[in-house]
Parts: C-alpha cells; sequence; structure tokens
C-alpha cells in the first residue's frame, strides 16, 4: 500500500515548526531546505519531512555547528548516507575551540581582577592619555 506524503504550505510549516517563515526561505536558499514545489498563489509547499530537517538544523545550531556545516551533513545525508561520523568529528573540534576559548577567557578574567584590585582614582587630567590606569597597565 502506497502512502500519501503529505505536502504542506510554508505558512503551516513554519508555524507548525516555530520557525519563522523568512528562516525558511533563507533556509532554501542556502540550500538546507527544497521546496517541492509551489501553489497558483505561489506559496511554497514542503514535503512532510521538512520537519525532521528543521529540527536537525535548529539542533545543530544550538550545539554550535554553522548553517555551512549542518548543509555539509544534509548534503551527505541527501546521498543516501549518515553523516554522524562527520557531525562527530566536528564536535570534537568544536570542543577544542571551546577549551582554547575557556583558556583565554580564564587569562582575561586574571588581568581585569588584577586591573581593577589596584584600580585607584587619578586625579590628573591630560589630554594625551584616556584612562592611565588602562594605558599603564598593557
Amino acid at each position: 500500500m502506497l502512502v500519501q506524503e503529505e505536502i504542506k504550505q510554508i505558512g503551516v510549516v513554519a508555524k507548525e515548526s516555530g520557525v519563522p517563515i523568512k528562516t525558511i526561505r533563507y533556509y532554501e536558499e542556502l540550500g538546507l531546505l527544497k521546496a517541492s514545489g509551489r501553489t497558483e498563489g505561489g506559496f511554497r509547499l514542503f514535503h512532510s519531512d521538512v520537519f525532521a530537517r528543521l529540527n536537525f538544523i535548529k539542533r545543530a545550531q544550538s550545539l554550535g555547528l554553522t548553517l555551512s556545516e549542518i548543509k555539509e551533513f544534509l548534503n551527505v545525508h541527501d546521498q543516501g548516507d549518515l553523516p554522524c561520523e562527520h557531525i562527530k568529528v566536528k564536535l570534537q573540534d568544536k570542543l577544542v575551540d571551546i577549551d582554547k576559548q575557556i583558556r583565554q577567557l580564564i587569562i582575561l578574567k586574571q588581568e581585569l581582577e588584577g586591573l581593577l584590585s589596584g584600580w585607584q582614582i587619578i586625579p590628573e587630567t591630560s589630554e594625551e592619555t584616556i584612562c592611565p590606569i588602562i594605558e599603564k597597565n598593557k
């Protein structure tokens, strides 16, 4: 028995997915989504699998993946393969980047704490300096 796939207009997809119409159009423009056609009035039509794709896109973005990276994964999927290994590598790279950012933030925090712990009011004004405390602690 053949099951007829449900086709929905972009407004219905937006309402049911919680993704704004403008964003859905943008994803289509980037190649993340493919409309299955248009109505006589010009509204985009999507197959029901659009919801799984939108959920994947939203979840991948929440993990710090870019739309460009997500498109790569969807292309692998569209070729009939699972992109899980590709995703794993990207997520490991993100973890390395986050560790680096954390180290940089710790250094910045220590620098700011040191600067603020020695903060003093400088009564003199000079046209050559903006804030002597910051400038002398380079």
